[in-house]
């Protein structure tokens, strides 16, 4: 089982370590000194601090003003980078290597097979979440088939394309799940299950964005999603395309990585 946690822990490390050579950079830069600001009646006063020496910066002094507080700025903000990866790297190589979740699943099968578990593993929370029976919303008449790896059948290639990213990516979902919005029942696209905090969200994908009654009926069900407290980047998000703008498999994928795991 990947630990989600862990996951974040080493990305977030990687950000810091990165943004640590970059202000380091930066600061080689910049010249000797630092600025103290004295106030007198309300007003700032800009001195140049070298040494034990204060040289006041006049009007002319701007540039010099400008650099020494953007050179203070950047030391303040590499010293916070520097403590949170220090932090960060002793919670990473202190973490367990066990979470609780793996305890069920890391017993001998003698042990296992006369216990129950207590916290349910990623893996079997899916297995539980996906087994909850719903009835999707039936196809049109006439709608063409679409089918997934799953063997759903949808509206279009590009949930085709969805669906099976989704599920080759190991991403629980239920396609067309019934989901009571205030007093309206929606069937969103994908209900998905996000296994890092086990949240709920949903995945509207728009293919119609250049007829315009589509997107006003769009609006309207965004509006009603955001009365009962599910907002685009929290629990909703979408995808868009048109005739002349199909849809970015790789924009796709990185999305889905990005939001869904």
């Amino acid at each position: 089982m990947t630990n989600a946690v862990l996951d974040v822990m080493r990305a977030r490390y990687r950000v810091l370590m990165r943004s640590i050579g970059m202000l380091e950079k930066q600061l080689n830069k910049y010249g000797t000194g630092s600025i103290n600001i004295k106030h007198h009646n309300g007003r700032p006063y800009y001195y140049l601090h070298t040494g034990n020496k204060d040289k006041y910066l006049g009007r002319n002094d701007t540039e010099v003003i400008r650099q020494m507080i953007q050179k203070d700025l950047i030391n303040k903000t590499l010293t916070a980078a520097k403590n949170e990866a220090e932090a960060l790297k002793s919670n990473i190589i202190e973490y367990p290597k066990r979470t609780m979740e793996e305890v069920y699943d890391s017993l001998p099968e003698d042990r296992k097979q006369y216990a129950s578990p207590l916290i349910l593993s990623n893996a079997q929370y899916a297995k539980e979440w996906l087994s909850i029976p719903f009835k999707p919303k039936p196809p049109a008449k006439d709608a063409p088939e679409f089918y997934t790896m799953k063997g759903e059948q949808v509206k279009s290639k590009s949930e085709v394309i969805i669906a099976d990213r989704l599920y080759a990516k190991g991403i629980p979902y239920k396609y067309e799940c019934p989901v009571l919005i205030g007093e309206k029942v929606f069937h969103p696209d994908f209900t998905i299950l996000r296994l890092s905090d086990r949240k709920i969200l949903y995945h509207e994908h728009c293919g119609k964005m250049g007829d315009s009654g589509y997107v006003n009926d769009m609006i309207g069900r965004v509006n009603d999603y955001g009365r009962t407290g599910v907002f685009c980047g929290d629990r909703l998000f979408f995808s868009f395309e048109s005739s002349d703008q199909p849809m970015d498999m790789s924009w796709l994928d990185d999305f889905i990585e990005k939001n869904y795991r």
